[in-house]
């Protein structure tokens, strides 16, 4: 069985992205490992070189930043990196993203165990969202993706899709996935307020334009870290590779005093959301139809010269 690792990556340290350790995180399973490396504005190819492990290649490009909807050349240059792999399996990894070690016997196992049958077309991770802090994750499945393929057959039908969080088949049609039996640890939200905003305003530019990115952050200087109702406490421990940035922490982050900090209510309040998401629309729109209503008497009261 022989394994690609494949990641893309651009201007990490302006984004603050752990793809050194997402790299170093799966490199024991790998045979190989294609690294699209995009035109950055800070030292990321250098960084990519002082892996020095032979196993890595690199795929020097430039994105293309006028593609400003949808976040396309996410999977562009994904794409870009499959077509460079060689291995039966290919283990996709982002750069904000990184598998803990016990993990790696787990996924071997079961590439190996589903190698030779061609109905499964790719594994998919649970996931774990850290928000704001490396001592909090997400635990509401409904706004924060609970799973995604992360190891896909090698196949010329099988590309990258839409934004790179998935992958299925030219025509469209999802892939057949079994489960890789492990986690991956998403980091992409933790950082330091003011780095966060940054990584926003940067990262946005592949959705928004120009205009509406400045009409969502123009004057704020720090990123609120506004959904952490949801947020609960980590008590585990984190892959060893990031020891290091875990250990700079040097912000805190408070946490809602509400009943959603208990278990039974939270896990109640996740299953039930889209009703109640309904209610407080119908109630919502209620109240719009009133104000509306109100205002045109208010309207007619004038033109009558009340």
């Amino acid at each position: 069985m022989r394994v690609s690792g494949l990641t893309i990556v651009r201007n990490i340290e302006i984004m603050d992205y752990p793809a050194v350790e997402a790299i170093r995180s799966v490199l024991p399973l790998c045979d190989e490992f294609v690294v699209v490396v995009g035109k950055s504005e800070d030292n990321t190819l250098d960084r990519i070189h002082e892996i020095a492990d032979p196993r890595i290649r690199i795929v020097e490009t430039e994105w293309n930043l006028n593609v400003r909807r949808g976040g396309y050349v996410l999977s562009e240059q994904t794409n870009i990196g499959l077509s460079r792999c060689t291995g039966e399996w290919v283990f996709y990894i982002q750069a904000d993203e990184v598998m803990h070690e016990r993990y790696l016997e787990p996924v071997r196992q079961a590439m190996l165990r589903h190698v030779n049958d061609p109905r499964v077309e790719g594994l998919w991770f649970r996931y774990k969202h850290f928000y704001g802090s490396y001592w909090v994750y997400q635990d509401n499945f409904r706004r924060w993706y609970p799973r995604e393929v992360r190891v896909v057959r090698r196949d010329e039908n099988i590309v990258s899709w839409g934004d790179a969080m998935d992958f299925r088949h030219k025509d469209g049609r999802r892939l057949r996935a079994k489960p890789a039996h492990a986690e991956i640890y998403h980091y992409g939200w933790v950082k330091h307020p003011r780095k966060m905003l940054e990584k926003k305003r940067l990262l946005d530019q592949f959705w928004h334009t120009d205009e509406e990115i400045e009409q969502r952050y123009g004057g704020v200087v720090e990123w609120a870290y506004p959904d952490r109702y949801f947020l609960v406490p980590f008590r585990g421990t984190h892959p060893a590779v990031m020891a290091g940035r875990v250990a700079k922490q040097d912000w805190t982050l408070s946490l809602p005093r509400t009943p959603l900090r208990f278990w039974p209510v939270r896990k109640l309040a996740v299953w039930t959301e889209p009703v109640w998401k309904r209610l407080v629309g119908l109630f919502s729109s209620g109240k719009m139809s009133a104000d509306r209503r109100a205002g045109q008497s208010s309207k007619a009261a004038e033109g009558a010269g009340a």
